[in-house]
């Protein structure tokens, strides 16, 4: 297997073609025209503005609980751009693509929270407190930097948080949020992409070890924002109200990604390779049918709503 150093070396052309895509398709786009300032004011403290009550937000608690989220999980940018710039350097296409994917990174927690405090969607004070818990724990690379890993995890993450963000959106019921959310997911999208070409450069270059790398990261997969305080609970209203569920992981995320890398018709693979191909099918099933037991455990739920409520 290449070397890590050899790795961003072989892959650096690679990198320079997709990073000259992206910045052809990347539009230009002003955070401050997607929040409705009309809305705002002073809050209570320094200003002496009215403090924040419940009643002010027009948004349920799992749309608030969902754009929290999403927040949080963005705000972390610091972290995220010393793994990356760490692990991919700062030199060349790829330093440039680190800076470029940062910068465009830092645009969607800029235009969230502005939503959230001028709607007065959310307790500015807990949000506030909860960005201090949540950066001060930081973000490690949970595959200790290693390429084809860091590489096969964006590609799913970016895919993941594309979908958070678009359903959050629709699920919010506020047309201004769901038109951010919907330019946010623009650029995930892009990113995705960015990060699925280079992954399948690196699946030419050596198969079997970057088989490897995609089983490994499937199989323990993580949102980066999997630390937040409350986070099992928080996602599993999510999930209930299917903003983003197992189903759409297995069928929205890891299912189209692997199809465009062609996995299951990919051919030299050998000893490792092929058994890292078998445990990511194996797992792939069992991904499916937990899907479907949450489906059936959902419906019952909701099953049991209407008959209490009727």
């Amino acid at each position: 297997m290449p070397s890590q150093t050899d790795l961003l070396i072989q892959l650096e052309p690679v990198v320079e073609t997709n990073l000259n895509r992206h910045l052809s398709q990347a539009g230009e786009w002003f955070p401050h025209e997607y929040v409705p300032w009309s809305e705002g004011r002073d809050y209570d403290g320094v200003l002496g503005g009215d403090a924040w009550e419940p009643r002010q937000s027009k948004l349920s608690d799992v749309a608030r609980t969902a754009l929290i989220v999403n927040l949080l999980t963005e705000d972390n940018l610091p972290s995220y751009h010393h793994e990356i710039a760490t692990l991919f350097g700062r030199d060349g296409a790829w330093g440039t693509w680190v800076h470029r994917w940062t910068a465009e990174e830092g645009r969607h927690g800029i235009a969230i929270r502005d939503y959230l405090l001028a709607t007065r969607a959310v307790d500015p004070v807990a949000l506030e407190r909860a960005r201090m818990r949540h950066m001060s724990a930081g973000y490690a690379n949970q595959h200790d930097n290693e390429v084809l890993h860091s590489i096969a995890y964006v590609s799913f993450q970016e895919l993941a948080t594309r979908i958070s963000h678009r359903n959050t959106g629709r699920f919010s019921e506020d047309p201004i949020c769901e038109q951010l959310l919907a330019r946010v997911a623009q650029d995930e999208n892009l990113h995705m992409v960015f990060y699925r070409n280079l992954l399948a450069g690196a699946l030419e270059l050596t198969p079997n070890e970057t088989m490897r790398a995609i089983t490994d990261v499937v199989t323990t997969f993580q949102m980066p924002g999997d630390n937040l305080p409350g986070y099992t609970r928080k996602a599993l209203e999510i999930a209930l109200a299917g903003i983003y569920d197992l189903r759409q992981h297995h069928d929205d995320v890891l299912s189209p990604i692997l199809r465009h890398w062609k996995v299951w018709d990919l051919e030299g693979l050998s000893g490792e390779g092929e058994q890292a191909r078998e445990e990511l099918r194996t797992h792939l099933e069992a991904v499916d049918r937990n899907a479907t037991a949450f489906e059936e455990k959902k419906q019952a739920r909701l099953a049991r709503k209407r008959a209490r409520s009727a």
